[in-house]
């Protein structure tokens, strides 16, 4: 028997707006300098420890494929918030800049163990563990380096409902924002390293060291 890990992918939970425009009659022109900004909201570590009978699974658990005993769910999660300053030129004209991003960053993992697992086994898990929280450490400074590149991105809209041009502009850049985050976060290659390192742990070799070569060493290992 032998344990594996399940890494969700990043959730990209649906990029909700606040809909606060700086101009939001769609008639102001004043310049609007306190709002050009990128706010990170990096949640703590959401984790949990939850045990199972192998012959009755809880319906909420990831499934697992023959001959696999344990698992490691991490899910990253982010939000991004857009909101943007429209300047109207005309009655059906309109120029609409993103002036502030706010996304939000959660990390859930939950480990997953048969009643009767082995020490080695819950160690397994608890390097795919190690692992998540490695990419989670910098996950802000990640968002944040994406973010503000959409900060003063412009695009002109023209039509006779400038409003709802605006809104539609501003949730593709949040949804933008989110898929960018979790194509450069991508942790799975690492994990995946870790797997072949430690062959499910199914061999002997120690944790800490699988979980430290599997990072130092993805860029030029991963399977």
């Amino acid at each position: 028997m032998f344990s594996r890990r399940f890494i969700a992918p990043s959730v990209l939970l649906d990029a909700l707006l606040i809909g606060w425009l700086s101009c939001w009659a769609l008639s102001c022109n004043r310049p609007s300098k306190e709002l050009h900004a990128v706010t990170i909201n990096k949640q703590p570590i959401n984790f949990a420890h939850r045990t199972f009978d192998p012959a009755n699974r809880p319906p909420d658990m990831p499934p697992l494929a023959e001959g696999e005993y344990a698992a490691c769910d991490s899910n990253f999660l982010s939000n991004a918030t857009v909101a943007g300053q429209t300047r109207q030129t005309d009655a059906t004209h309109a120029t609409i800049t993103v002036t502030h991003i706010k996304v939000d960053l959660q990390l859930n993992i939950t480990i997953w163990m048969p009643n009767e697992a082995s020490q080695h086994v819950a160690e397994h898990e608890e390097g795919h563990r190690q692992i998540a929280e490695y990419y989670y450490q910098t996950a802000d400074k990640l968002a944040e380096r994406i973010a503000t590149t959409y900060l003063g991105r412009q695009i002109d809209i023209a039509g006779p409902d400038l409003q709802a041009q605006s809104n539609n502009f501003l949730q593709q850049t949040a949804a933008a924002i989110n898929a960018d985050y979790s194509r450069e976060l991508n942790p799975g290659p690492t994990q995946l390293l870790y797997d072949s390192i430690t062959e499910h742990s199914r061999n002997q070799v120690v944790v800490n060291d699988a979980v430290t070569h599997a990072i130092k060493n993805v860029a030029v290992e991963s399977p």
